[in-house]
């Protein structure tokens, strides 16, 4: 429970904005637990929810007849404030839709990011990067934080896969592990307030008082087999199997964690390293490369655009990155995505 619905002995409200792949195993999960879960959703998948609630298939099993029930609507205001609002969209489709967030969001309101890429809060209170300066890339002009502030989120790092079978209905894939950690320490006890609930609804969960660590760990992995898989159409294996990609993405990942360094980040292993635990993952397609061949948008900014921004800012050259991004911005664009 939130801290405060601790005290009064009421379910915590939650709603899940993106009930997808990721966002609808949340909202089971949370409804599964006791919380009050609403979805903030529209068209097919708001009329499939309010009709079956939330269907979840395991890996090979059939999909169920009916699924947990939970509010759907396509209203904030309707849905009013919240103790947790869990965002678990695609990162590049928040800064546009943030303002709209707002009644959502109460003085006791816990924001919590379920996202790939850094979320706009990453930066707040990292010495080396000015403060009260967004990152444009995720948080243009500072949209996302003017509603979200960095002082009331919490990190979710997601190590599991799952698709979207039909709207309203999750298949489950691999893994189970969430990360859950505070921005910023005051938030502590919420954040373990919202694992307890992600645990009770069947989540292998870890806390972290380091989350930020943790999501750049994940991202370091991501910013460069996510781009080159939708480049090439290449499966992760095929592009560390040629010497030239594989060469690449070497290139990148020191780059970026020369700004990681700067910023006092550590991935907890070198480049090879983490090369080597991707390998063994085999030939899969990264999420990227799927969006491209769904033809949906892809996450070009969360992922690969933040790191010659904070390569700028931050005096750190990242001649690898600045080509890699150039190249896949007209990809998507003559992909007309």
């Amino acid at each position: 429970m939130h801290p405060a619905s601790e005290k009064t002995g009421h379910a915590p409200r939650t709603v899940i904005v993106g009930a997808g792949a990721i966002g609808g195993l949340l909202a089971a999960a949370l409804a599964r637990a006791g919380h009050t879960v609403s979805v903030l959703a529209r068209g097919a998948t708001l009329a499939a929810i309010r009709e079956h609630g939330i269907r979840v298939a395991e890996r090979d099993g059939a999909v169920p007849a009916s699924g947990l029930p939970v509010l759907a609507s396509d209203s904030p205001v309707e849905l009013g404030a919240q103790d947790f609002v869990v965002l678990a969209l695609k990162a590049q489709a928040l800064p546009s839709m943030a303002a709209c967030l707002h009644p959502l969001v109460g003085p006791r309101t816990a924001v919590i990011s379920a996202m790939n890429g850094l979320p706009w809060w990453f930066l707040d209170g990292i010495g080396a990067w000015p403060a009260g300066q967004p990152i444009e890339a995720v948080d243009p002009s500072g949209a996302v934080s003017a509603v979200l502030p960095a002082a009331s989120s919490i990190g979710c790092v997601v190590h599991l896969s799952s698709s979207t079978e039909a709207p309203g209905v999750i298949r489950r894939g691999r893994g189970n592990r969430l990360i859950i950690g505070a921005a910023r320490a005051t938030l502590e006890p919420t954040a373990h307030a919202f694992a307890r609930g992600l645990e009770a609804g069947g989540f292998d969960v870890e806390r972290s008082s380091d989350i930020r660590s943790e999501i750049w760990a994940k991202l370091w992995g991501n910013m460069n087999m996510n781009p080159l898989s939708a480049l090439t159409g290449s499966t992760a294996d095929r592009l560390l199997d040629d010497p030239l990609t594989h060469e690449l993405v070497l290139r990148m990942m020191e780059e970026a964690d020369a700004i990681g360094r700067r910023l006092g980040l550590s991935t907890g292993m070198s480049a090879q390293a983490r090369v080597t635990v991707t390998r063994e993952l085999g030939a899969f397609k990264t999420s990227m490369l799927q969006d491209l061949e769904a033809g949906r948008p892809l996450e070009i900014d969360p992922i690969l655009g933040v790191f010659p921004e904070l390569g700028r800012k931050l005096g750190v050259p990242t001649p690898f990155c600045d080509a890699v991004l150039g190249l896949l911005r007209q990809r998507a664009a003559n992909s007309g995505l």
